[in-house]
């Protein structure tokens, strides 16, 4: 799946009773596919693209998002080996795998 459509489907593939609880923003900055910013609130998913200021900023080229998205590739394993970069907010970060 690329990342726009990844994007652009991630609300309505939301459980929202995950949402419960979390009040964060997330910015995805993916090389060469563009930056996404994913609020997320006991009220579900809200995606725009574009954005600056989040709790968190997340890092990756395009193919290793893809394997991320695809469930090829482990997030936490990509973050270790320095595929994917964090900065910010650890725990906001952490949550996200619950969520996705």
């Amino acid at each position: 799946m690329d990342p726009r459509e990844f994007f652009e489907t991630l609300p309505s593939r939301i459980d929202p009773s995950k949402t419960a609880g979390v009040n964060k923003s997330y910015i995805f900055d993916i090389e060469g596919a563009g930056v996404w910013k994913v609020d997320v609130t006991d009220a579900g998913v809200q995606v725009t693209e574009g954005g600056e200021d989040a709790d968190v900023t997340i890092h990756a080229s395009e193919e290793t998002f893809r394997a991320i998205a695809e469930r090829k590739q482990n997030p936490t394993t990509a973050f270790m080996t320095g595929k994917l970069k964090i900065d910010g907010d650890m725990g906001a970060a952490m949550k996200l795998q619950k969520l996705f």
